[in-house]
């Protein structure tokens, strides 16, 4: 079992409303690259959505079963079939989107307890969460030549340091995805 982060990210580490859905000032900043950039599987999950969980907090959750569900291009198919667990105190109804549930207890002691790759993709408070328990072996960033100087950070100031190793780097449309992995404890 591996747990895997998925994100797009700025050159400066932001990771912060890539979409605009948020609203902020420089919100959409992925989309502005063309929806070639972001569209399908960019990072690489292959089997392991097949067979792994989704792990998404809240807000993530509610975007995405307001988008995937009506989607039915073959990741989205994907998407859709993928089991995914939801880390919430205050959600209750998961049929929006199939296959989902709410993580019933502690998030840390349900990645700990999980058999299955677990694919977490955005849901900031989450990663960060697993970071501080170093819980998380890999991070598979789609890094955009963009500079916003302000917004919330995959890595904060403050955080414990984290020992990668470079898997692979390849060009994504105006992107680069590049796949780390934790090295020794």
């Amino acid at each position: 079992m591996s747990v895997i982060v998925i994100e797009f990210i700025t050159l400066d580490g932001i990771v912060s409303d890539p979409d605009g859905s948020d609203a902020t000032p420089a919100g959409g900043w992925a989309f502005r690259h063309g929806p070639g950039t972001v569209a399908g599987d960019k990072f690489r999950l292959g089997g392991a959505l097949d067979a792994g969980v989704l792990l998404l907090g809240r807000r993530t959750w509610q975007l995405f079963s307001g988008l995937w569900p009506g989607r039915d291009d073959p990741f989205s198919v994907r998407m859709n079939a993928a089991a995914k667990l939801v880390a919430s105190r205050t959600l209750a109804d998961t049929s929006a989107w199939a296959n989902s549930r709410v993580i019933d207890g502690d998030l840390v002691d349900a990645v700990k307890s999980e058999h299955r790759d677990v694919i977490i993709t955005g849901s900031l408070s989450v990663v960060h969460t697993l970071m501080a328990k170093d819980l998380i072996d890999e991070y598979r960033l789609l890094t955009f030549p963009t500079v916003l100087g302000t917004g919330e950070r995959l890595f904060p100031a403050g955080a414990p340091p984290a020992h990668l190793r470079c898997l692979a780097a390849e060009q994504a449309g105006a992107a680069v995805l590049a796949r780390y992995e934790r090295t020794a404890r």
